[in-house]
């Protein structure tokens, strides 16, 4: 796994709760053409928890089978208990992934002696690396850096995606004496240049899903060291995003998604579409930042 971008794919299903594939097919295929460092299908922004158990596993062949091996690929395994998490692993056998990523359960707070016990039974049982998924906003349940410490010794889990900077520096300086090769995907947007410059280099975000020219534009001015044009690139990612909060994340996401061209719903079944007014609102911000005419 390289430096760069790594991007949380939206998942396009149709009002039935069905895969639409081409629509996937067609993302990643953008995604491609703006060279990430890797992508995650079904994570927050895929809507993972939302999808069909009978698409599931289609979801991860479809986006699998469309990268091509051009990139790793990890799948969001969340879910409430080991048992089940392993049930959704199983469900993905044979499919050519770089690892499986998991928040904590989300329906009851763990202690940290839980959240321990549950990824080292993951890990164990997992024939893909296990990739931990810290998301305290949603799962009620932080996975605190000395727990993530004590897991980045397990030889089958191979880093974290966190939102949190301490977080992420405090497991930089751990892993160089542990595990050099513990990945620390980075997802705090808002200051992604400014991690970079500190060396987290490895950033990971929904929002690049519908920002893809932007999202290459930046981390290539990032390798070059234009944190000018960097800046830049990621404050118009951060409009979109602050518009999505104004008209509601997920339904933003889906017109926007569909302005771009890429057909289905993105959000959950039981969240309503935006407005006209809402729309022309996302409309503009697009035309605003440079996405579309």
């Amino acid at each position: 796994m390289k430096d760069g971008f790594y991007t949380a794919l939206g998942t396009p299903v149709d009002d039935s709760g069905r895969l639409l594939a081409s629509s996937l097919i067609k993302h990643v295929e953008d995604q491609l053409t703006a060279n990430p460092s890797g992508l995650l299908v079904m994570g927050s922004m895929g809507i993972q928890p939302n999808i069909k158990d009978s698409e599931y596993a289609k979801v991860a062949r479809t986006a699998v089978e469309a990268v091509k091996g051009a990139c790793p690929v990890q799948v969001g395994v969340m879910d409430n208990s080991v048992v089940r998490v392993a049930d959704r692993i199983r469900s993905l056998e044979g499919l050519p992934i770089d690892g499986v990523v998991a928040t904590t359960p989300y329906y009851f707070p763990l202690t940290q002696s839980e959240v321990l016990a549950f990824f080292t039974h993951i890990a164990d049982l997992s024939p893909y690396p296990v990739y931990l998924y810290d998301l305290p906003g949603v799962t009620k349940t932080k996975i605190a850096a000395a727990t993530a410490i004590d897991l980045m010794k397990h030889p089958n889990i191979g880093g974290i995606k966190t939102g949190d900077l301490p977080t992420a520096r405090v497991l930089s300086r751990a892993k160089e004496e542990i595990k050099p090769d513990f990945h620390i995907l980075f997802s705090g947007l808002d200051v992604f240049d400014t991690a970079y410059a500190y060396g987290i280099r490895k950033n990971l975000d929904g929002m690049f899903s519908c920002t893809t020219a932007l999202a290459g534009s930046m981390y290539r001015s990032l390798e070059q060291g234009d944190t000018r044009q960097a800046s830049d690139d990621l404050d118009r990612i951060l409009k979109l995003r602050d518009m999505f909060v104004e008209v509601g994340v997920f339904p933003g996401f889906t017109a926007a998604m569909n302005r771009l061209g890429f057909e289905g719903r993105f959000h959950a079944d039981y969240t309503p579409s935006l407005s006209p007014e809402q729309e022309d609102k996302v409309r503009a911000c697009l035309q605003t930042i440079g996405l579309i005419r």
